[in-house]
């Protein structure tokens, strides 16, 4: 079994990061770090909690002047470099932390600080708060990183201005008005790097939640720019077509003109949890032309006030020839996962074809 991500915190990340310090910060005490860090109550600290308590403990040693903490943590990152540690590594996001908690009020030292931190691990969430204070000036100075020369700073251009960036602190203004991030994701939709274009997918697709109209302009005017840029579309559009909104479908040449659904069966009609749903269909191009069919399958779960839960799973997208049929066998887990509760009782399954709800089943969940 996998150890809790928390346990990237160990005695052994901290005896390292510990070292490294010694040799950056005058006078530090590494038995006075150590015994700072390791309280009573650190066993029991999640994640982000031992995170933001390496972040304090470690102001305790700094000069407490940000403009010199920050001097410091440039010759750590240039230090931890020179051995080959902690690069991109998900431990040393205390770093940005640091710039998080203790210099949103020094604008100028933290851009700068963000510029250089986000080279060695990324400061998509430490952007997040001075996206907030300071909307108008950040969101310029994103634009202006999403064209530096190193691809992290330009994906920290994309990523940090994500609407709906997950586990971070929400900006509410990046929901309400795209045009702020529009500028960005122009800059890097021919991004050489794959990491930066997969980033304005993800940036695209969470637009898509609010302001569906916005991404389907861009598919038209973006499509047939380059082969990536048609695969930054089709991720970016993925929640739209999920969604089965129509001019997304349009847009793809999916329709159900001529394709015929057979055969389905839910072959468990009864799933105790920990098993899988099984179930079975045919599928069939009838017309004289080839056709893209793109396949899913949508669980309803049964949530604890009684009402069904959609959520969609993709099978396959692919090109059928003109009378191509073909069976196809799925299978679905029951796993119990940290992000999902299980209710037991009638729970429904729906095939999905080219954006369209072609046939249903129910089956039970067991306890």
């Amino acid at each position: 079994m996998a150890s809790p991500l928390k346990d990237l915190y160990s005695p052994s990340f901290y005896n390292k990061l510990s070292d490294c310090l010694t040799e950056v910060l005058p006078g530090f005490d590494k038995q006075k770090f150590t015994q700072q860090i390791h309280t009573p109550e650190f066993e029991n600290m999640e994640l982000k909690e031992r995170m933001r308590h390496t972040v304090k403990t470690l102001h305790n040693f700094m000069p407490r002047d940000f403009k010199k903490d920050i001097a410091f943590i440039k010759t750590l990152i240039t230090l931890l470099r020179k051995k080959g540690i902690g690069e991109d590594g998900l431990a040393y996001m205390f770093l940005p932390d640091y710039i998080e908690v203790y210099g949103i009020d020094d604008y100028e030292t933290s851009v700068d600080a963000l510029e250089f931190t986000t080279q060695f691990v990324s400061c998509e969430f430490a952007v997040r708060p001075f996206l907030l204070k300071y909307t108008g000036p950040m969101m310029k100075q994103m634009q202006a990183w999403s064209l530096h020369e190193s691809y992290k700073v330009r994906r920290l251009a994309s990523e940090g201005s994500r609407p709906r960036l997950p586990w971070a602190m929400a900006v509410p203004e990046l929901k309400k008005d795209v045009s702020l991030i529009l500028p960005i994701l122009e800059n890097l939709k021919a991004d050489p790097s794959e990491w930066v274009r997969r980033s304005v997918a993800n940036n695209l697709n969470d637009i898509a939640k609010d302001h569906p109209q916005v991404v389907l302009e861009i598919a038209a005017r973006w499509s047939g720019v380059s082969k990536e840029t048609d695969a930054i579309i089709k991720h970016g559009s993925r929640t739209l077509l999920k969604q089965g909104h129509t001019e997304i479908l349009a847009h793809y040449g999916l329709h159900t003109n001529g394709i015929d659904l057979s055969d389905f069966k839910v072959l468990s009609p009864k799933v105790k949890i920990g098993d899988s749903l099984e179930f079975v269909f045919t599928v069939a191009n009838t017309n004289a032309v080839e056709q893209k069919i793109r396949l899913e399958y949508a669980i309803f779960y049964l949530m604890k006030n009684g009402k069904l839960n959609k959520k969609v799973f993709k099978i396959s997208e692919r090109i059928f020839q003109p009378g191509e049929s073909f069976t196809i066998t799925r299978k679905h887990k029951f796993i119990l996962i940290t992000t999902r509760t299980f209710y037991p009782g009638m729970h429904k399954i729906a095939l999905i074809i080219n954006g369209e709800e072609k046939a249903t089943g129910k089956f039970e969940l067991l306890a």
